[in-house]
């Protein structure tokens, strides 16, 4: 049940992926956002997939573990992928039904906004699912530490962000006990048409903002309990450091995106 709900997620090994720093990745992983968006060409799109395929391989996390993740983002994809097919004007018409024209412009920028919206999934699961959450912490921090020179609260905002991205698996793991629960006693959230399948997912609202309101109060006593100040004479008991395996993943990202802009 642990990885049925892998957003968010830390899926604990030792490949090469799970020891490069977390600096380094938020780093990279920045990069990769930014050259999905530089990519136009199917030949681009080959280039970048082949290279997430790899970082997938190396990491040793299974491929199903990747897929779960695309699931709750299914319906968005679907719903881009249809709104720029048919709003997108321009170029050969390929098809028309009435009101209804499928043209050549809006099938390339339907298939590209699939594959771009794809990758950046797939990109921000992989850095979850290889760095705990308190190493994404630390390398946040320390990315945002030289503007905490002028008041900017970069730990916690790191804190903030490491605690939102632990809470979606939990929240997703507590609505579906909730929707089980439910189901036990007679609701139906699969029969009907999309509007009654939505109404039926209304109750299932009040609990689950019940359930996490009570785990942030238990979270915010705990840190109490355990003294919990901020981020200042704060120690660590990994400091973070810069090792070739992170140059030669810079390096290796450096050139996916030289590729991609000769593509």
């Amino acid at each position: 049940m642990a990885m049925a709900f892998p957003i968010g997620q830390y899926y604990p090994g030792d490949s090469p992926i799970h020891r490069i720093d977390p600096r380094a990745k938020l780093l990279i992983t920045l990069a990769m956002i930014v050259v999905v968006f530089m990519a136009d060409t199917l030949a681009g799109y080959a280039a970048l997939y082949a290279f997430t395929f790899g970082i997938i391989a190396l990491s040793r996390i299974r491929v199903k573990t990747i897929i779960r993740a695309l699931k709750p983002v299914f319906i968005i994809l679907a719903m881009t992928f249809i709104l720029n097919i048919f709003v997108s004007p321009g170029g050969e018409v390929l098809f028309q039904w009435q009101f209804l024209t499928i043209t050549q412009n809006g099938l390339n920028a339907a298939v590209f906004m699939a594959l771009r919206l794809t990758l950046l999934v797939v990109s921000t699961q992989l850095l979850t699912l290889t760095t705990s959450p308190i190493a994404l912490t630390d390398g946040l921090e320390r990315l945002m530490k030289p503007a905490a020179k002028i008041g900017f609260p970069a730990h916690e905002l790191a804190m903030m962000m490491s605690i939102a991205l632990r809470m979606i698996p939990t929240l997703l793991e507590e609505t579906d006990k909730i929707k089980k629960a439910q189901m036990a006693r007679g609701a139906d959230f699969e029969s009907g048409n999309l509007l009654r399948r939505a109404k039926a997912f209304i109750p299932l609202l009040v609990p689950l903002f019940v359930s996490a309101i009570r785990r942030a109060e238990e979270l915010a006593l705990a840190m109490e309990a355990r003294c919990y100040r901020g981020g200042e004479h704060r120690t660590r008991m990994k400091i973070l450091r810069f090792s070739s395996l992170d140059g030669w993943a810079a390096l290796c990202v450096a050139a996916l995106c030289v590729v991609v802009v000769i593509l």
